[in-house]
């Protein structure tokens, strides 16, 4: 063999051998890019909205090709608003928000997340007037704002009660914590609380849970799962994936149950023997399918009516779709 063969399979040795040494070097790109979804909640501190960080903490989100990035609003109306503006994609919030559809919000309800409102309590101060549901007559209840959920649901009671949907009188507020301030400090005489904060007061002494209103309320959706009709427009599949997401999320949850408290108290800044309360009362409330129920809808649009946030029922079917859920 000639020195040139020689000298040019060596060279031809060499390049390979850094062609090799260089894509060694070159991290692969991953097969399925990420797709950021922004996810908003109306209230941080409303663990039937835990799933999204459950979900995201898990990786099971990831799984289907999703990075969620959670937003969190103080109320029904700002969260609305976060939609509107293109600031989130999706928004995890109550039933009585479909009213803001009917009214043009460039939203659509994708899925009934939890029915009965087992999340919903009146507290009051252990040591103030308050002490039983007749003592609530005529006296200050904070909401977090005007035609949100929890307005409704005083006014309901109210209603319930034979004093008429004024019965009970009503103050927005915001967040959790800007609500329990006023009791505190006495401006109010109860507020419409998630179970969380109506457990903590309750174990701290302070506070008195005097009514839950999923014994007096059950064809409800309390909470229902909105997108901007723009995003399903342009990311159906986005929108599909993200609910595939979320039912295996409640299914992890409900075979989790000490990893899932883990995950809520994190998330909502509460120790986990309260949550493991929280979790025992609300996780059986969830919907499992998402799909919504006809005679639910029917409560909701005459909500509506009884709140005055509307003049009559809309076509509550106009503004919920089934499309994007798993199995259509």
């Amino acid at each position: 063999m000639s020195n040139s063969i020689v000298r040019s399979s060596s060279r031809l040795a060499l390049t390979l051998s850094i062609l090799a040494a260089l894509a060694g070097a070159i991290p692969a790109s991953p097969a399925h890019a990420e797709t950021t979804l922004r996810v908003g909640k109306a209230q941080a501190e409303n663990f039937t909205f835990i799933p999204a960080d459950v979900g995201a903490e898990t990786g099971i989100f990831k799984k289907h090709g999703l990075a969620i990035e959670i937003v969190n609003f103080t109320g029904s109306a700002r969260l609305q608003q976060g939609l509107a503006a293109n600031g989130v994609d999706i928004g995890l919030a109550s039933g009585p928000e479909l009213a803001f559809i009917a009214k043009g919000a460039p939203v659509l309800a994708v899925a009934a997340m939890a029915d009965a409102p087992f999340v919903g309590n009146i507290v009051s101060l252990k040591d103030g007037p308050v002490r039983t549901v007749d003592d609530l007559k005529g006296r200050l209840v904070s909401v977090s704002s005007a035609g949100s959920l929890s307005e409704w649901l005083v006014r309901e009671l109210s209603r319930l009660q034979g004093w008429g949907k004024d019965g009970i009188r009503t103050v927005g507020l915001g967040g959790m914590a800007a609500q329990t301030a006023a009791l505190k400090t006495r401006e109010t005489d109860g507020f419409v609380s998630e179970p969380s904060t109506a457990f903590r007061l309750e174990e701290e002494g302070v506070g008195r849970i005097v009514v839950n209103f999923g014994n007096l309320i059950k064809d409800f959706h309390i909470h229902v799962m909105y997108a901007r009709r723009e995003f399903l427009d342009k990311q159906p599949d986005v929108m599909r994936a993200f609910l595939q997401g979320w039912f295996e999320t409640l299914a992890y949850m409900r075979d989790h149950r000490d990893e899932t408290i883990a995950i809520a108290s994190r998330a909502i800044n509460f120790p986990p023997h309260t949550m493991g309360r929280v979790y025992d009362l609300l996780m059986p409330a969830f919907n499992t399918t998402g799909r919504f129920n006809p005679k639910a809808l029917d409560v909701l649009g005459q909500s509506f009516v009884d709140t005055g946030t509307l003049r009559s029922k809309p076509d509550m079917q106009s503004l919920v779709t089934e499309k994007f859920l798993p199995g259509n």
